[in-house]
């Protein structure tokens, strides 16, 4: 009996773990850029949904929005949930919630809802912001000035499409599949840090918390 149940225990436990098994590889994650020096730490709260999560930084309760990528909807009004949304916030539920990142801005600090725009990086080191791209929950967004891995981010879009990972499971074959960016280490953190020209600097990784400025920024919706 006992037997039985140990097995029975390991194949549901396997089940639990393999629903967000990654395809992408160890050695390919700890290859993509580390957090800067600068960047700030935020335990998440709760998850909006798949680019989207709420986390207390530097004692503020904020609404974070990640830079350079879209997840396909489940929660804005009006709208009907779109196919693999509930996929990308399930995994974005499993690897951030309760969970401490470290997080890190572009030229513009909040969007025009107010919201924290960041990347954000989980406690092993991993690059969040890449890794759903990689996986296959998200697409990319580029808004203008917030660019600094838009290189990287079709990249890792364009081998997800590829290998159909995701919500890129279903894409015809008729759909032009996003270009593959040549990637080459910029200046300024080491060959970690990956972009065209060299403009990620400090001005980039200061994060604010606290009263929300509404001004006239792009949005990251």
């Amino acid at each position: 009996m006992l037997v039985v149940l140990a097995l029975l225990g390991a194949v549901v436990g396997g089940c639990g773990r393999s629903r967000w098994a990654l395809a992408t590889s160890a050695a390919e994650r700890a290859s993509w850029p580390r957090a800067p020096a600068g960047a700030v730490a935020g335990r998440v709260e709760r998850v909006v949904d798949g680019d989207t999560f709420e986390a207390t930084v530097a004692g503020h309760r904020e609404r974070v929005r990640l830079i350079g990528l879209d997840t396909p909807e489940t929660v804005a009004p009006g709208r009907p949930v779109e196919p693999y949304g509930p996929q990308a916030s399930g995994f974005a539920k499993h690897w951030l919630n309760g969970t401490t990142v470290r997080l890190a801005g572009d030229d513009e600090p909040r969007d025009h809802y107010g919201r924290l725009l960041a990347y954000a990086w989980l406690g092993d080191g991993t690059f969040w912001n890449a890794l759903l791209l990689a996986e296959g929950y998200a697409e990319p967004l580029t808004i203008r000035p917030n660019d600094a891995f838009e290189e990287l981010f079709a990249h890792l879009a364009a081998a997800a499409r590829s290998a159909r990972r995701g919500l890129w499971a279903r894409a015809t074959a008729a759909l032009p599949a996003p270009a593959a960016a040549s990637l080459a280490p910029a200046p300024g953190l080491g060959s970690s840090v990956i972009r065209s020209r060299p403009r990620w600097g400090a001005r980039h990784v200061q994060m604010t918390a606290g009263p929300r400025s509404r001004g006239p920024r792009s949005s990251e919706k």
